[in-house]
């Protein structure tokens, strides 16, 4: 059930309106209630209550010839995110909702499906009690802690390479989810989803549909402010946090090269994903390790002229440590690998990423500024003037309600 700290003044037409006030409602990350701000409207008899939130991230980056040739190869430099949210309810509390819109071009979809999709939730949920809750309609996913974390909760400007080729993504369907407490403190999450498949795609589901599970459990309790799905240890937990999870999800006859992600296969496949991830925070101190794989019976698929596209099979790790500071700053430092599997030997390589960031928090995740740096060899060596090797950078800042 959701609850809400309302501090509102009367609008014209009989509603309420209230500016930057704490509320509870569906939360982005693992859909538990977690706290937000933002601008609230509600009528009079409490029957509809609605929450409205934007946030922009605005970067710069570039990516250099080689280890040894800082000469640039490419510039970045665009609006990376812009969105609109709004979560509420309607008729009561038990009934809610999440809708989120985008209107940056790399968050429409529009490279694999050549549509601007500008829908990327739009999900009801029935709360039977403050533990245990359906949701229906399009939202992320239980999978990989990284992805179903908030793109505006992260302490790098970019999720790693590990969930950019095996995350499971957004889907259409039904989800459960169940949080029960183990003694005194700890607690255990049982979360599971039946849904098409084929992500925010707007062309239609196939047959087969994609079948998703994880359960986690935190041994010493939540985390505050549901810290256990946001970057950092920005709250500095007075006490030790972790939460450990693992999960699998079978997408059979998928026609996209990533599951719910990725360019349309020429016929399709069946993929098994299984995700392990864990969290630990305590004192400013963060670590984050993700471990996920991906196998499929036939990977490859070829169209009438014999031309190739695959999904992606193989194994990453992704690791990162960081401390925050009191005053606001966080350096951190991540460590990325992944490999495909033999049968795309040929198609894909081994990679491997280093990065370092320093972000300085105005108001925590909602408005802060990003300088990351990274290194990226080719084909494991690691030298310095190494054919291929790159150095990168980006800056970015993102500010939100």
């Amino acid at each position: 059930m959701m609850r809400r700290l309302l501090v509102a003044a009367g609008l014209s037409g009989g509603l309420l309106l209230g500016l930057n006030q704490q509320v509870y409602a569906q939360g982005e990350a693992d859909e538990r209630p977690v706290r937000f701000n933002g601008m609230e409207f509600r009528s009079p008899d409490s029957l509809f209550f609605i929450n409205f939130r934007f946030r922009m991230q605005n970067r710069m980056g570039f990516v250099t010839r080689s280890g040894t040739d800082l000469g640039v190869r490419e510039y970045d430099a665009r609006v990376r995110r812009l969105r609109l949210r709004a979560d509420g309810y309607v008729l009561r509390e038990r009934l809610g909702y999440t809708l989120q819109l985008a209107f940056s071009r790399a968050d429409q979809d529009f490279e694999a499906s050549g549509i601007a999709n500008i829908v990327r939730d739009a999900v009801i949920f029935y709360n039977f009690n403050p533990n245990f809750y359906v949701a229906f309609g399009l939202n992320k996913l239980p999978g990989n802690r990284q992805r179903v974390t908030s793109s505006g909760q992260l302490q790098f400007a970019e999720r790693s390479i590990v969930n950019s080729a095996l995350t499971i993504d957004r889907d259409f369907g039904v989800k459960v989810y169940f949080t029960h407490p183990i003694g005194p403190v700890a607690l255990y999450s049982l979360k599971g989803a039946i849904t098409t498949g084929e992500g925010r795609s707007a062309n239609g589901s196939s047959p087969g549909l994609a079948y998703t599970g994880r359960v986690e459990w935190l041994p010493f309790g939540a985390f505050q402010d549901g810290g256990d799905y946001s970057e950092g240890d920005l709250a500095r937990e007075p006490t030790p946090k972790v939460s450990v999870a693992a999960g699998y999800s079978y997408n059979r006859q998928t026609t996209r090269t990533g599951g719910q992600l990725g360019l349309d296969l020429y016929s399709p496949v069946d993929l098994g994903t299984f995700i392990s991830d864990a969290m630990v925070k305590y004192r400013g101190w963060a670590y984050l390790g993700e471990y996920m794989q991906r196998h499929s019976p036939d990977p490859l698929t070829f169209d009438s002229t014999d031309e190739l596209r695959y999904a992606y099979v193989g194994r990453g790790l992704n690791q990162q440590l960081s401390y925050y500071f009191p005053s606001g700053w966080e350096p951190a430092l991540r460590y990325s690998w992944l490999r495909p599997d033999r049968v795309l030997r040929e198609q894909a390589n081994q990679q491997e990423v280093l990065e370092v960031g320093l972000t300085k928090y105005l108001r925590k995740h909602r408005v802060k500024a990003q300088l990351n740096a990274s290194y990226q060899p080719a084909r494991g060596n690691w030298d310095l003037d190494a054919p291929g090797n790159r150095w990168g950078g980006v800056f970015q800042f993102e500010l939100g309600i």
